[in-house]
């Protein structure tokens, strides 16, 4: 069953995350103590936000390695447990697979075993999906991450055959996406059954409103070997870390405000967590309307955070208007208030 994350008191006034603690928190004695590097080998390894990583694009649309070390950089100064590339927010659809495989080096590179990189292999074949995950794993990445195929309709069976090669074809921890809008999710039997197949499935990642019944009769069928992760970029958080939920992955950009919220929940300090949750939730409402406008709003406070020069993505890519600019840009310095940055 789902234990709370080791928050409470310990280590200094600069530790990582107390920063992003609003004013009025910090002034009541909150104080956060980050997770060291997760231990993959064990359920739960993975705790609290683990941020997905944009791909940041130079004016010529390539790359921006320089740009991707910082974003590394900046996830292990924060002691960050985890992160994720190239996953959707990453615009992994708009990478070859030449570049999906090199992020994955650099970001390796960069951690430099200060944190754990979830490399996303995602592909519509099997085969395809497995050769890649294993270049991954040769290249250091520390877990592998797959999304189901939901182009079309596919029955638990096949989707099943789909991810037994993949899974059992790696030998690190592997963490599965369902990524379904409008489609009807895996559920607890499926979760079982994959878990049976595939001894090294650790963590399920979801992205549905009202999971909190699913996710009890998950780990009730798992015996609570199997984590799950919200990916709604926090939508849910507040609803389902009651229920069990083990962590989040949001983008980077509100990363590390998520994580603070996730642990004064977890810890049972859940009005501090609504003070500052209140704070985070309307960029990240007004973000998932249009998920190409969600891309845009977290380059663009990643841009005000100093840790992008651009907010640029790859096209096709979504075009806001006047309005939707100036909106985004205020939410962003109400959000930069509640951030803090300064460590």
């Amino acid at each position: 069953m789902f234990s709370p994350l080791p928050w409470g008191e310990g280590g200094e006034s600069s530790e990582p995350g107390e920063g992003f603690l609003p004013t009025e928190l910090r002034n009541l004695g909150i104080r956060v103590q980050r997770r060291n590097v997760v231990e993959l080998n064990k359920p739960y390894g993975l705790r609290g936000a683990v941020p997905i990583i944009p791909i940041p694009f130079d004016r010529h649309d390539e790359i921006d390695e320089e740009a991707l070390c910082r974003l590394v950089e900046f996830c292990a100064t924060k002691r960050f447990g985890a992160i994720c590339l190239p996953a959707y927010g990453s615009e992994f659809y708009k990478l070859s697979d030449k570049e999906r495989i090199r992020v994955v080096q650099v970001a390796v590179q960069q951690a430099a075993g200060r944190l754990q990189v979830i490399a996303q292999s995602n592909h519509g074949s099997s085969h395809v999906a497995l050769a890649n995950a294993r270049l991954h794993v040769e290249n250091g990445a520390n877990l592998i991450s797959i999304a189901l195929p939901r182009t079309f309709v596919l029955s638990d069976d096949d989707l099943l055959r789909y991810l037994a090669p993949i899974l059992n074809g790696v030998e690190v921890a592997c963490l599965v996406q369902d990524f379904y809008p409008g489609g009807v999710t895996v559920g607890a039997g499926f979760t079982a059954r994959l878990l049976a197949e595939c001894p090294n499935f650790r963590y399920l990642k979801m992205e549905e409103p009202l999971l909190a019944t699913k996710l009890r009769a998950m780990q009730e069928a798992t015996r609570g070997r199997i984590g799950v992760l919200d990916g709604t970029g926090g939508l849910y958080l507040l609803e389902l870390i009651p229920a069990g939920l083990c962590g989040v992955m949001p983008g980077l950009a509100l990363a590390d405000a998520v994580d603070v919220v996730f642990g004064l929940r977890a810890a049972d300090k859940s009005a501090e967590a609504f003070q500052l949750y209140e704070k985070l939730l309307p960029r990240i409402v007004f973000g998932l309307q249009n998920f190409e406008l969600w891309l845009y709003c977290e380059k663009r406070l990643l841009q005000a955070r100093g840790l992008l020069s651009n907010a640029r993505c790859r096209d096709a890519s979504f075009t806001p208007d006047p309005d939707t600019l100036r909106y985004v840009d205020e939410l962003n310095e109400r959000l930069l208030q509640v951030l803090s940055i300064a460590v």
